[in-house]
């Protein structure tokens, strides 16, 4: 399995992914918003996008749908809920449901609701498993729930579908917000050495070539996945002064969410 991660450069930091079968150049898309480099990408590796994959409805990920499609023939895939959501829709997904490509590859559907409640990630469990998580989980952050979403849902996913997925994992998020998103954890957790060292390392990196990190150095420096440390409780609760001493990582998480709501 071969991943491509396309930077688009627009004002809302977005990344599009092909990943390809080498065997037989079938491509897939993952919100090919930036229809034109997706399809230049696609032509000078040699590839056919034959499907293409929503991970949610917002237009930053579906608006280059019709353009792709058009150019390629390729069949639109999404949450089974977003079709009314998403034009042209070919197949309707759900937890556990299969997207084939080319001769072996095979990512399955992960039911991941909270940035909105029609949300899917594709897992590969491969020799180097990847998560193509759209806009659930960040490099260093949490999905908002701003636009149709949940945080409670949000938090299920994290602890129900992210939390048992292997550490080796690697993860292709959606959009870069990782300098900022490292800048609140150290601002919720200042002891945290590996958000420091990674935000040192991040400090005007260009997205284009950013290391693609894996869930175990996430949950070194995502606060959104470090729910118990004693430091980040004790700051909250600065912010929160009726927080309990000991509060439920629900809590903890909606707190967190709140607070990069402003941030």
């Amino acid at each position: 399995m071969i991943v491509e991660r396309i930077w688009t450069g627009n004002s809302l930091r977005n990344y599009n992914y092909l990943v390809a079968c080498p065997d037989s150049g079938e491509a897939l898309a993952i919100d090919p918003l930036d229809a034109e480099k997706c399809l230049h990408t696609a032509r000078v590796r040699g590839w056919q996008i034959t499907q293409v994959l929503n991970t949610h409805e917002h237009h930053d990920h579906t608006g280059g749908n019709a353009a792709v499609v058009a150019a390629t023939g390729a069949k639109v895939v999404a949450h089974h809920k977003a079709a009314g959501k998403i034009s042209g829709v070919d197949r309707g997904v759900g937890a556990g449901d299969v997207i084939k490509l080319g001769r072996y590859i095979e990512l399955q559907c992960l039911d991941t609701p909270g940035h909105t409640m029609c949300h899917i990630c594709l897992f590969a469990n491969t020799d180097e498993p990847a998560l193509f998580s759209g806009d659930t989980l960040f490099n260093a952050g949490a999905g908002n729930v701003h636009n149709g979403g949940c945080v409670n849902a949000l938090f299920d996913t994290f602890e129900q579908q992210l939390a048992p997925l292997p550490g080796s994992t690697r993860l292709f998020p959606g959009h870069d917000y990782l300098e900022n998103n490292l800048r609140f954890t150290l601002d919720r957790e200042n002891d945290n050495q590996a958000a420091g060292q990674r935000l040192e390392q991040a400090k005007g990196h260009d997205p284009a070539r950013a290391p693609v990190t894996t869930l175990a150095q996430e949950r070194e420096h995502n606060t959104f996945m470090r729910l118990d440390s004693p430091s980040l409780i004790a700051i909250l609760r600065k912010s929160f002064p009726d927080l309990p001493e000991h509060p439920d990582r629900r809590t903890v998480f909606t707190k967190l969410r709140e607070l990069r709501n402003h941030w």
